[in-house]
């Protein structure tokens, strides 16, 4: 269960920008999951708990990187062909105790070690072979076609830092270093609700008035992407004690609350209320748009965050405002994401002094400069805007707005999650 201090949350009251509310969750929540050692086979995309150095070199020890033969450069010829006399012959797995080139050329394969005094390969594919003699060409440098133990990975180098989220290629080094198993966080423990009168579970049959509640299947989705054990608790209604129960319940035995909808400052969004009855609520109202009504708070010391209820403005924060939180209380040293710089097709005027996302679509120019297009339904509670777009355009806080032809930020959905 998370730990975290009193009034970690705290903060003024006017609207926050993005960039304060990240900063603020890097300094203040601290990681929570425990850690667990895991099988190489089930470390992929979790998060890697301690510091991984190489035990040896990577490779161990010399080796040839082509099909060839392995010689002595100072037994080649300054001035043209060298004729040598074959002397041995080594293979991948093979050792090579007791072979030594002299003046002779070792059959050799790619992987096989080099010999002791080898320290040159030719292709097979330049050398003239005879039953017992090759004719190497001029002009090979020293060194060629052979990869130097500890060449990739020095012994003691760190092969895996602490907060990494695993991928293949990170378990493939550990592999190859020699590692059959992983440190790792456990996975955060996330507890989500929707919440309102108005919401029915998708499939059933609609009641007059009555939406299906679509938020809850989004967010568990994109937060099982981000690595989370998600618990899913259903449609909180909107009875302020019966919110408050349910709320206290999931603080005991997880590590993030997250719910959407209820969260602004009308007659019937009780979230905030209940919330404050078992807890205590740092009501954000940040400077975003999509998303500007967004709770945060703790729960006893379980962190709270109530999301919009308007599907893309759960969705826009949720990616750049609850990811963070996140990764900060998995122990994961979040990369921050990097923007696609593309060229607007379009006009829009915004509000300086918010940050706001929008949908759109990307298309190759006549000059073959890819271009955005900004989604004509811009509406936060527009579905069809996620799923017909390719990705978010970025519009800064300072900025007034953009003109056909500039250059904008582009987050594809995909490297979001």
């Amino acid at each position: 269960m998370a730990q975290l201090s009193d009034d970690c949350f705290a903060a003024g009251e006017a609207p926050m920008t993005v960039d304060e509310a990240v900063a603020l969750i890097a300094r203040r929540v601290c990681a929570v999951a425990g850690i667990e050692t895991v099988p190489l086979a089930q470390a992929d995309s979790r998060i890697c708990a301690e510091e991984c150095r190489a035990p040896g070199d990577l490779p161990p020890f010399d080796n040839a990187a082509v099909d060839g033969y392995a010689v002595r450069h100072a037994a080649l010829a300054p001035g043209g062909e060298t004729v040598l006399p074959l002397g041995g012959r080594l293979t991948a797995g093979a050792s090579a105790e007791g072979v030594l080139a002299g003046d002779t050329a070792v059959r050799i394969f790619t992987g096989a070690p080099m010999p002791h005094d080898a320290d040159t390969v030719f292709m097979q594919e330049d050398v003239r072979a005879g039953d017992d003699r090759v004719v190497l060409p001029h002009g090979l440098k020293l060194g060629a076609n052979r990869r130097r133990a500890g060449e990739d990975v020095g012994c003691g180098d760190r092969v895996i830092p602490a907060g990494r989220r695993l991928r293949p290629q990170d378990l493939a080094l550990a592999a190859a270093v020699g590692f059959d198993r992983l440190a790792v966080r456990r996975p955060l423990r996330v507890a989500l609700f929707s919440t309102g009168d108005e919401l029915t579970e998708p499939g059933a049959t609609l009641r007059p008035g009555a939406i299906h509640d679509a938020n809850r299947v989004m967010l568990g989705a994109l937060l099982r992407r981000l690595g989370v054990a998600v618990s899913d608790l259903g449609i909180l209604r909107d009875e302020p004690e019966v919110l408050a129960r349910r709320l206290a319940a999931a603080s005991a035995d997880h590590d993030l609350i997250l719910t959407s909808g209820g969260v602004s400052v009308g007659e019937e969004d009780h979230v905030k209320a209940a919330v404050e009855a078992v807890g205590r609520l740092a009501f954000w109202r940040l400077a975003i748009r999509p998303g500007r009504p967004v709770a945060m708070g703790q729960i006893g010391r379980t962190p709270f965050v109530g999301l919009p209820g308007n599907p893309v403005a759960a969705y826009v924060t949720l990616l750049f405002v609850v990811r963070p939180l996140i990764a900060r209380l998995a122990g994961q040293s979040l990369v921050p994401l990097m923007p696609q710089p593309v060229r607007a097709a379009f006009s829009y005027r915004k509000k300086p002094g918010r940050r706001e996302y929008l949908r759109v679509s990307l298309a190759s120019g006549a000059d073959g400069v890819v271009a955005a297009q900004k989604y004509p339904k811009d509406g936060s509670a527009a579905l069809t805007s996620l799923t017909e777009s390719d990705g978010l355009a970025e519009l800064l806080d300072d900025a007034a707005g953009v003109s056909e032809g500039e250059t904008i930020r582009f987050y594809p959905h995909a490297l979001l999650w």
